[in-house]
């Protein structure tokens, strides 16, 4: 009896709480690395390929720390791609409430996951092996509980909650703070047609995952990290794979290469621009943000009373107005050609904006169409008046391929 209450109160270790700590969030950094390295970059956007033996023992871990069907979460995540910040976008804050992403997350993964559609269409090409058939995908409860099982072997009653937080930390990081958080705040490097955040340097713990704009931008790309104080752990875990030859990396993003050598605008520059072109309406966004003070200090200076003025229509929507209109709804664009209608130069940004954005949204237009239209859109800006779209364009016929 004494033996039987000792093993409850212990378990076979008789690890110190600290011990216990330490054997929690090695557990549960292995089950990050997996989904980061495995399910994301490997499986769902193909930005690598792994090694046999390498990409069964990430199926088993998962099966026995997450119980998630590599299928279905590929699924999934290939859909949130397609239908970024839509209808259909399976978990979106800004369909479904920060609240609920977050702490919910898990449960619309579940939702989802029902939808046969959604596995047809989007699943494709992941393991369908035998034991996938006839052990993972059929029997993904087994997984988790032999786990349950495990850590109550190890730490006997304490296991209950090394476990708990075991299966808690995929739903809260990946499905709550990735998918939410990193829809709603945090910074952006690149002005995507989505809300996606980067939420470094507070999120380092959950593999590279927190960059999540620089991988909605170059979204089949194996490396998340963009800017020099950016840090990727799944990239390192990727490097060290693709040195002992048990990774291959297809896949990662252009990098930027500004040649101040250049005075025209040829098509090296048509396709500089076009391959950068989410960082190029970043930079015009900065564009936007400067305009916008410099007009509503303005505003602010020759009215006493702002409540009867164009300053509040303009600050009440100084936040849409730099962002892509692919996210903004028909009655904030409204909104935003209201409060600018009576500034030229704010006016003209927008207008300006949308047809650059033309020049990558075309996909009927030759290439010497889309030079012509390039070039002519510099000229203009160039001759605007306005300082900051002067500097941005000369500024653009030093982006090349």
């Amino acid at each position: 009896m004494d033996y039987i209450l000792s093993f409850f109160a212990d378990g076979l270790t008789k690890a110190s709480w600290w011990q216990i700590v330490v054997y929690t969030l090695v557990m549960t950094h292995i089950t990050i690395i997996s989904v980061t390295v495995f399910l994301h970059r490997s499986q769902a956007h193909r930005g690598l390929d792994l090694h046999p033996a390498v990409m069964h023992f990430f199926r088993f871990w998962l099966w026995m720390t997450t119980g998630m069907v590599t299928k279905e979460w590929v699924a999934i995540h290939r859909k949130h791609h397609a239908k970024c910040e839509k209808d259909g976008d399976p978990h979106s804050p800004m369909l479904f409430g920060i609240w609920k992403v977050l702490f919910r997350g898990a449960e619309l993964y579940r939702q989802e996951s029902a939808n046969k559609e959604t596995m047809a269409k989007f699943g494709h090409g992941t393991p369908d092996d035998w034991l996938e058939r006839n052990i993972y995908s059929k029997h993904s409860l087994l997984g988790v509980l032999i786990m349950l099982a495990i850590d109550i072997a190890l730490f006997g009653a304490i296991g209950l909650t090394v476990w708990a937080v075991q299966m808690a930390w995929i739903p809260f990081w990946a499905a709550g703070v990735v998918n939410g958080i990193g829809h709603y705040w945090g910074y952006r490097n690149y002005n995507s047609p989505d809300t996606s955040t980067n939420v470094f340097p507070w999120g380092i713990i959950i593999g590279g995952e927190e960059l999540h704009n620089n991988h909605h931008a170059h979204g089949t790309s194996a490396k998340f990290s963009a800017k020099w104080y950016e840090f990727d752990l799944g990239w390192c875990y990727i490097s060290v794979l693709k040195f002992l030859g048990l990774a291959k990396v297809k896949k990662v993003a252009p990098k930027l290469k500004l040649d101040d050598s250049r005075t025209g605008i040829d098509l090296r520059t048509l396709q500089g621009v076009i391959t950068h072109r989410y960082e190029v309406m970043a930079r015009y966004a900065d564009v936007m943000k400067r305009a916008a003070r410099q007009e509503l200090a303005r505003l602010k200076a020759s009215s006493k009373d702002t409540a009867d003025s164009g300053w509040r229509k303009l600050y009440s929507v100084r936040r849409a107005l730099h962002r892509n209109e692919d996210i903004l709804q028909p009655e904030q664009r409204e909104a935003v050609d209201q409060a600018i209608a009576q500034n030229k130069a704010l006016s003209t940004l927008v207008q300006m904006r949308r047809e650059l954005g033309r020049i990558w949204e075309s996909s009927s237009a030759s290439s010497e169409q889309l030079l012509h239209d390039l070039q002519a859109w510099c000229q203009r800006a160039q001759q605007s008046g306005i300082d900051g779209l002067e500097q941005f364009a000369q500024r653009l016929r030093r982006y090349a391929a």
